[in-house]
């Protein structure tokens, strides 16, 4: 039943800022006419719905103007780089629709060439080895309003530094020891270019690598060049690199040796209500025990995302919407589950579950029979065809449907009113049936023969439609209700208070005796369905052949559509 047709890459219809950048080069003739932009992630944690905003815009960009984009991994730290994390950000791009195809790289393979280009900085006199700790060089830097002070290595001889920066490469120096930074101007106003930090020494095993290297680039040295080695016209990131762009700019210029020039052009990160974007944060809730791994449906992840239900072409409508800008906001998070239940209304298969079960016993029906209704299976698709539901004596329906006692607009079901089974009869409630602590456990009624299919052929009409499960037909299923994972809009706003304390206790509801028509048994992990009334809901890979697992992906209740019609 799984169905890739929706992984289909989808282009920005709407130009953006950046885009009009990037027809003002080719107008100009700026790289030769080419267009080569890159996603370059971390390999330390697993991708987020922020970072699928950065995957649309690089890959889609790319697309838009017939260019290439690459997967390059910035795997220059290894004591927080996985292959978990390399594997599982590879199948987050893929469903989200997007293809690296023989485009992908890793800063490691480039650690030759940078470590060629730092010796010939050190040659050119500018670069140096620094042998003071990292403490006391952050101070030096001084701030935005005080100058820097300048490292008494700062003019260290050349032979003196390429002596030592070939003895931090080959492991001769511990952790700390001495680094190597750019010799630009300590008297910047963009602290940045105060004498950056190009490598530090660290003795951990690489995952590509292995022992081979001791030393490791800084992300600011390594990712221009990288940029560089591949050929990548526009680097787009996010706006916090933007005071970084001189410092990458400089670094080029020292390499580049035609007209050839990589482009920043930053742009607005997305951030959601009630989510939490930090990847260090993410970390936490994942090595803590807050959640159930980085998969976990209420976490931000892709993956996480893709468990819960959420489709790919649901995230890219929300990037669409969203559009690019230089302006920081908060999106409210509304949207997203408006795009997810928009995505979901046209595909998903239509069928009944009863989440709060409460037993009905049609008395007049015979005890042994199980009759086939037929269903639609989505109202949004015409080809969809029907399907057969059975249907017996013993039903189950939501506890929620009867009312012993109902207000005077309470439309489902009551003591001697007849209401609508979906698709089915007419029933109506005769008799109510209690357990010894007073709860109504069980319900006799009637049905009217002559209703099949829900129409009376004398015209009489019912307010309430009820859905319904074969009490003996229906399959059982543990149902977990997902909710947002943080009780506040923005749990990362307040510095002076821990960010955990923020955690919704009620994110997770989980449902262990819930019933669903049979066809649901039929599907695989991550199949989607829409239960008639309750929303929308998909398959867990948690589910084995005996016991059957569904995540809720949204409710039907959509917040954002209801205020935009308000408006």
């Amino acid at each position: 039943m799984a169905d890739n047709s929706e992984n289909k890459k989808s282009v920005a219809k709407t130009r953006n800022f950046i885009h009009e950048l990037v027809e003002k080069d080719l107008s100009e003739g700026k790289n030769n006419g080419r267009v080569h932009t890159r996603f370059p992630p971390e390999p330390n944690g697993y991708l987020h719905i922020g970072h699928a905003k950065a995957i649309c815009l690089d890959f889609g960009t790319a697309e838009k103007f017939g260019g290439k984009c690459n997967l390059r991994f910035d795997d220059t730290n290894p004591t927080k780089e996985d292959v978990e994390f390399v594997d599982s950000i590879k199948e987050d791009i893929k469903w989200l629709g997007f293809d690296w195809e023989d485009r992908l790289y890793y800063a490691s393979d480039f650690f030759d060439d940078l470590y060629e280009f730092a010796v010939k900085l050190i040659k050119e006199g500018k670069a140096y080895v620094d042998d003071q700790p990292s403490d006391l060089i952050s101070e030096q830097r001084g701030t935005p309003q005080k100058p820097g002070i300048e490292s008494p290595y700062r003019n260290r001889p050349v032979e003196d530094n390429l002596d030592l920066f070939r003895r931090m490469k080959e492991g001769e120096f511990e952790n700390g020891a001495r680094v190597l930074r750019a010799k630009i101007d300590m008297n910047s106003p963009n602290m940045h270019m105060r004498d950056p930090l190009m490598y530090r020494i660290s003795h951990a095993t690489h995952h590509r690598t292995g022992d081979k290297w001791c030393i490791y680039p800084m992300y600011d040295f390594a990712h221009g060049q990288c940029d560089y080695f591949e050929g990548v016209t526009h680097s787009l990131c996010t706006l916090e690199f933007e005071i970084h762009r001189p410092l990458y700019n400089w670094f080029v210029d020292q390499l580049a040796t035609d007209d050839y020039r990589p482009r920043q052009i930053e742009f607005s990160r997305l951030n959601l209500t009630y989510t939490m974007m930090s990847k260090r944060k993410l970390l936490q809730l994942v090595e803590e025990g807050y959640v159930k791994g980085w998969d976990d449906p209420r976490m931000p992840t892709l993956s996480g995302m893709r468990r819960r239900g959420f489709t790919p072409a649901s995230i890219r409508n929300l990037i669409e919407k969203v559009g690019i800008t230089k302006t920081e906001g908060m999106i409210d998070v509304a949207l997203l589950e408006h795009a997810v239940r928009e995505d979901l209304n046209k595909s998903a298969q239509r069928v009944m579950g009863v989440l709060n079960p409460l037993k009905v016993v049609i008395t007049n029906y015979p005890e042994d029979k199980v009759e086939m209704v037929q269903a639609i299976n989505n109202p949004e698709d015409e080809t969809a065809g029907r399907r057969d539901v059975p249907f017996t004596r013993e039903l189950y329906i939501e506890h929620e449907d009867f009312m012993e006692d109902p207000p005077r607009k309470f439309f489902r079901l009551s003591p001697g009113k007849e209401v609508r089974l979906r698709y089915a009869y007419y029933i109506t409630c005769n008799e109510v049936i209690k357990n010894d602590e007073g709860e109504i456990v069980e319900l006799r009624c009637t049905y009217d023969p002559e209703t099949k299919g829900g129409n009376s052929p004398d015209g009489r009409k019912v307010k309430g439609t009820l859905h319904w499960v074969s009490a003996t037909e229906s399959v059982k299923a543990e149902i977990r209700l997902y909710d947002r994972l943080f009780e506040v809009e923005n749990p990362s706003a307040t510095k002076d208070q821990d960010f955990r304390g923020f955690l919704n206790p009620n994110s997770l509801q989980v449902l262990e005796a819930c019933y669903v028509e049979p066809f649901v048994k039929k599907g695989e992990p991550l199949d989607h369905f829409q239960f008639e009334r309750k929303g929308y809901f998909n398959i867990d890979k948690d589910s084995t052949p005996d016991h059957l697992v569904i995540n809720r992906t949204v409710t039907l209740r959509d917040n954002w559509a209801k205020k935009m019609n308000n408006k």
